[in-house]
């Protein structure tokens, strides 16, 4: 199995919903790291699962969107909470369509939300 990965940063905000949560119900900011992986068994005629650059490419519109955000006042997140799980699944959907890989295999985002916590989201394509 092959895998390639690419792993970007972002800042954005939220607060979190439907729960005391503390500081969290609170509007504040974080750090995240998104990381993206794509696993296959097959190369294209290139030697590649997909093109770095085409990733990191569609990372950077991703980041740009989500970047120095409210991610609840966001429409992909209209009535939920925004969760690293629920926000690692929007970003592994919304990619997906982007980078179209060939063939078939596992794509995954993981989103660190700070150096020991983090959620990802898988897909088979």
């Amino acid at each position: 199995m092959y895998t390639v990965a690419v792993k970007k940063d972002l800042i954005a905000q939220h607060y979190l919903i439907g729960g005391d949560w503390g500081a969290e119900n609170d509007p504040h900011s974080h750090h995240y790291v998104i990381e993206v992986r794509l696993e296959a068994a097959e190369l294209d005629d290139h030697g590649y699962l997909v093109d770095i650059v085409k990733i990191e490419t569609e990372l950077d519109s991703i980041i740009d969107y989500f970047g120095d955000s409210m991610l609840n006042d966001l429409l992909e997140f209209e009535g939920l909470n925004p969760s690293i799980e629920h926000f690692s699944r929007i970003v592994c959907e919304k990619l997906l369509v982007a980078i179209t890989p060939p063939g078939s295999g596992r794509f995954t985002v993981k989103i660190w939300e700070n150096e020991s916590c983090w959620a990802a989201y898988g897909k088979d394509y």
